[in-house]
């Protein structure tokens, strides 16, 4: 149904164009800011649709040394109308009712915002969308005042993504080879090596879920890897390097892996609503699972270290004191930043009502585990009856919730390694 309605969409496009005399000039950046333009202008559907493709069609013919100038425009451009907002500002303090504040509210959006709709409704316009923003999103650092135009894109996907318009699916051997194939691209927290390794992690004992959009069936938004397993999980080798077997005995799911697959989609939050859900089905399929945790990675560990630390990277490389160093790993995810923790994973799972169980060493001995945290890992427990109260004592108390041994790590003060006899 959705492919045959893109179609028809296509067919109505492509005969609009027809109608529409849109003469190219030498400046690609030029031409495609008068398509939107002329989105914005036309109130016929047909041609409203035809000119939205247009669009679709020259972002991605767009060079990327021009993209910035296409979001300089957009910016310049596109914004409100600021003559218009300030008459409505003044009838509003005139007369204060209902009516004049709604019509405050449309005066104040920017007209990038109604172009984005119009764009969205072409063939192919929600994942341009998505491209465009992900582009743009690379260009921020060097150029934060186009954030403004990064906001909308923001305030629109976070209506077009909500909970309502998204599917969970169970992602296994029978799911489409395309889709198989996207798991591999996208994963980025364990790589997936090859097939073989892909098949074990859609196991019996090994689980998948993803998001989709209706819009966009083939293009996972996300997806979680868990594992069925006897205990709390303490190293990543310890799931992806056993053979199969079934869960009868599994009392714990641990999830080890999430990959927002999307970057034009970061910030627009799916993971929390993501663990929740597939709690629920797991609880559901298999009645004796009796925790629910993550095995997760610290991926700010050692630029930490290395910045408010350095006297303990030896220490760390050679994983003297554990005991020692566990403690340093608790001050760190425990540290915040500004009004959020430093470390964004522990943000992510803390934030979502879990609590710091356990700080595991040795748990990810990889190439990337090492370079990222030396080769440390930690549980994250979900557990189902707290998970309102972490998450409202943190947000509102700054208060995180931790296991008794994580407590015991809290309480030690560890300045320089030879005042622990580590030098």
């Amino acid at each position: 149904m959705v492919v045959a309605i893109k179609q028809w969409i296509q067919q109505v496009s492509d005969r609009a164009l027809e109608m529409l005399d849109m003469r190219s000039s030498d400046s690609p950046v030029d031409d495609l800011i008068d398509q939107c333009h002329a989105v914005l202008s036309r109130r016929g559907e047909a041609t409203g649709l035809a000119l939205a493709g247009s669009v679709v069609a020259s972002w991605h013919t767009l060079p990327e040394s021009m993209q910035i100038d296409f979001f300089e425009r957009l910016l310049s451009e596109f914004g409100p109308d600021f003559r218009r907002l300030d008459e409505a500002i003044i009838t509003y303090k005139r007369d204060k009712n209902d009516a004049r504040a709604l019509q405050l509210h449309q005066t104040a959006e920017s007209r990038r915002q109604e172009l984005f709709r119009r764009v969205n409704a072409a063939p192919d316009g929600l994942q341009t969308l998505i491209h465009m923003r992900g582009a743009l999103r690379r260009q921020l650092k060097n150029h934060p005042h186009l954030k403004t135009v990064d906001q909308d894109f923001v305030h629109l996907f976070g209506s077009w993504f909500n909970k309502g318009f998204l599917n969970l699916e169970r992602i296994d051997w029978d799911t489409p080879a395309a889709i198989l194939e996207k798991l591999i691209q996208y994963e980025s927290v364990h790589e997936i090596q090859g097939w073989d390794d892909l098949r074990r992690r859609l196991a019996q004992d090994r689980l998948c879920f993803a998001y989709f959009h209706p819009v966009m069936p083939n293009e996972p938004l996300i997806f979680v890897e868990v594992a069925l397993v006897k205990g709390m999980a303490d190293s990543i080798s310890s799931l992806l390097d056993t053979e199969p077997s079934t869960p009868r005995s599994a009392d714990t799911a641990v999830f080890y892996s999430i990959n927002n697959c999307q970057p034009g989609l970061s910030g627009v939050s799916f993971g929390n609503l993501l663990i929740k859900q597939v709690v629920s089905v797991l609880q559901h399929d298999h009645p004796k699972l009796k925790r629910f945790v993550t095995l997760s990675p610290i991926p700010g560990l050692r630029a930490w270290v290395s910045a408010e630390r350095p006297e303990w990277i030896d220490a760390f490389e050679t994983g003297r004191d554990t005991d020692a160093l566990c403690t340093l790993v608790a001050q760190y995810l425990t540290s915040w930043n500004g009004r959020r923790l430093r470390d964004p994973v522990a943000w992510f799972h803390l934030g979502n009502g879990a609590k710091l169980e356990r700080i595991n060493p040795q748990a990810d001995t990889s190439d990337r585990g090492r370079m990222q945290s030396f080769g440390f890992m930690v549980n994250y427990l979900y557990e189902l009856d707290d998970i309102v109260t972490n998450h409202e004592q943190l947000m509102e108390q700054s208060r995180i919730a931790t296991s008794k041994v994580v407590q015991n790590f809290q309480k030690r003060h560890l300045s320089r390694p030879e005042q622990n006899h580590l030098s």
